[in-house]
């Protein structure tokens, strides 16, 4: 299915193709990658789990990003709301406006099931664009602290600034009850150009 389509930027159903190419990649601009997280999406896209997106930029895969139609770890897990997982934008492709476009799809799809989306976001160097972008976008932690694995990490624990060590975080994306008794809408729709 193609969700967005620009002159320059597609977004569309993530491929069996698209999970060697993002791996390849990822892996020649420095990261520590397995072809095996792309695998286990389209698996879990297939069973109707969650949506797998890409954005091509140019013809290109340039970003991904994953919508679970419900979270299952973490403080949102087994609350019916559903998660944003595996958000990433090539780094040669940045700053093109595809992560905002991905992002404003993923929450598009989210509330199609729930009237807010949820999140977990690393806390090392390497997660500060999307820190800032998902502080931007009005997201807001969720209050238990910050998770490793898939646990609260207690105060004063030591811990490892790795890619487990984690900040929930949530977003409403319509109001129940706009002021006078209907539901508001505050997601921005976009065009799909089909």
């Amino acid at each position: 299915m193609i969700y967005v389509r620009t002159d320059s930027l597609l977004i569309r159903d993530m491929k069996t193709e698209d999970a060697q190419t993002i791996t390849e990649e990822e892996i020649a601009q420095g990261w520590h990658q397995s072809i095996d997280k792309y695998l286990t999406r389209l698996e879990h896209q297939k069973q109707g789990l969650c949506i797998s997106l890409v954005a091509e930029y140019k013809g290109c895969a340039a970003g991904y990003i994953n919508v679970y139609k419900k979270s299952i770890e973490g403080p949102f897990g087994n609350r019916d709301i559903p998660e944003i997982v595996d958000f990433g934008v090539l780094e040669k492709y940045r700053c093109k406006g595809i992560g905002t476009a991905l992002m404003d799809q993923a929450e598009l799809i989210a509330g199609q099931y729930a009237d807010r989306v949820c999140l977990g976001v690393g806390l090392h160097s390497g997660y500060g664009s999307a820190q800032r972008m998902y502080a931007k976008r009005g997201y807001i932690p969720d209050g238990s602290g910050v998770w490793y694995g898939n646990s609260v990490c207690p105060p004063y624990e030591q811990c490892s600034n790795d890619d487990d060590l984690v900040l929930y975080m949530s977003k409403v994306l319509r109001q129940q009850n706009g002021g006078n008794g209907e539901k508001r809408d505050t997601q921005k729709r976009i065009p799909s150009g089909d």
